[in-house]
Formats: structure tokens, C-alpha cells, sequence
């Protein structure tokens, strides 16, 4: 029981780094719920405030990621149309066999959703700007928290004191 924990553990690490990238999954929380699976084998030690204040960092994390690329696309002058078509653009640009297409994708996405709402290139451009710099602040914080959670995990990995099997 205790090995199929830590490969849990270890898979909803992975899944909470990917999730840093992909808008569908809850990146930092979904890490979060790995250091969770760690604390229940036997022989790895986790206090509860440790896993209080981690869960604490995982919520603010994902509430963050919902206004970030909201300020960045408000403070650029941009609309809703182009926060929607920074996320359509980021999942397109991850399914297209495209170089950089993470990147482009959601500049794209929020330049197109601008101009759906506004037929001004210059406006949108900037809005798409906006836009696309909140989702590369949002995704970075999420990257970062996940491989710190990471670095937890393998930190309280390697501390296992007890018989795997």
C-alpha cells in the first residue's frame, strides 16, 4: 500500500506541473493533493500545519490565477473576449504540432478575441498584449509553487523511515 501511494504521490506531482500549463487542470492544488497522499504512507512525516499552510498557498495560487490575466488584460485596456481567447488560444496552441505553440497560442487566441470585440488593430493588439502577459505571470507562479511542491515532496520522500512493502 505504501509504494502505491508514493506513485500516486509522485503521478499527481507530474499531473500538478503539467497542470501549471494546461488551463483544465488546477496545477498547484492538484500538487498539493500529492504532499496529501505523501502524509498518509508510514513513515514520511507531515505536520498538519505544514499541509494547512501549503493548502493555504495551492487556494490563494488558484484564485490568483483567475484575476492576473483579468489585471493584465484590464490594464491594457482589454475585454473579456480576449481573457476567453487567451485560454481557447493556449489549448490550441498545445494540440497544434506547431513550434512554441504554447506561446503563440495564447497571444493569438487573446488578439483574435479582441478584434471579435473591437475592429481596431492597435487597441487589440495591446489589449492581446495585456492579456498574454497576465496568462505568462499566472502560469509562472502556478510552474514555480508546483516544482517547490515538488521539491517537498521528494525532501519528505527521501526522510521515509519506514518498510515500503
Amino acid at each position: 500500500m505504501e509504494l502505491f501511494l508514493v506513485i500516486l504521490g509522485i503521478l499527481l506531482m507530474l499531473l500538478g506541473i503539467a497542470g501549471s500549463f494546461l488551463p483544465i487542470i488546477p496545477g498547484p492544488l492538484t500538487s498539493w493533493a500529492g504532499l496529501l497522499v505523501l502524509h498518509f504512507t508510514k513513515g514520511v512525516e507531515s505536520s498538519n500545519t505544514f499541509l494547512i499552510v501549503t493548502a493555504i498557498v495551492a487556494i490563494i495560487i488558484l484564485i490568483l490565477d483567475y484575476v492576473i490575466p483579468a489585471m493584465g488584460t484590464k490594464k491594457f485596456g482589454g475585454s473579456k473576449a480576449g481573457v476567453i481567447g487567451t485560454t481557447i488560444g493556449l489549448i490550441v496552441g498545445i494540440i497544434a504540432p506547431i513550434p512554441f505553440g504554447i506561446i503563440i497560442g495564447p497571444f493569438l487566441g487573446a488578439l483574435v478575441g479582441e478584434l471579435t470585440h473591437r475592429n481596431d488593430m492597435k487597441k487589440a493588439t495591446k489589449a492581446a498584449f495585456g492579456s498574454f502577459l497576465g496568462f505568462l505571470a499566472s502560469t509562472f507562479m502556478k510552474f514555480l509553487i508546483s516544482v517547490i511542491y515538488l521539491g517537498f515532496f521528494i525532501v519528505k520522500l527521501m526522510e521515509h523511515d519506514a518498510s515500503w512493502f
